[in-house]
């Protein structure tokens, strides 16, 4: 979908994101977020309140570990944590 086409709501073809769950206590069939092995950039951002253009210049800098799945770039949570809460996380 081209950017002229997108809805003004801000949605992707009627798909919204799902919220970032914090909570140990998940709905069903959802992994709260602390124990989730990656996260999306858009998780990334909502999660630290951090803009997209910090959370690249992080992983340019080398400070947070991410990995490619076809076109996807999904960051590891665990190297999200490391790097806001330090090695004791």
């Amino acid at each position: 979908m081209r950017n002229s086409q997108r809805p003004e709501d801000g949605t992707h073809g009627g798909l919204q994101t799902p919220p970032v769950q914090n909570t140990v206590n998940a709905p069903p069939g959802m992994i709260p977020f602390t124990e989730r092995l990656t996260c999306t950039i858009a998780d990334a951002c909502r999660a630290t309140g951090l803009g997209r253009t910090k959370l690249y210049e992080l992983i340019g800098e080398g400070l947070l570990d991410t990995t490619t799945i076809g076109r996807r770039r999904l960051v590891l949570v665990r190297s999200l944590r490391t790097l806001l809460l330090g090695r004791d996380s």
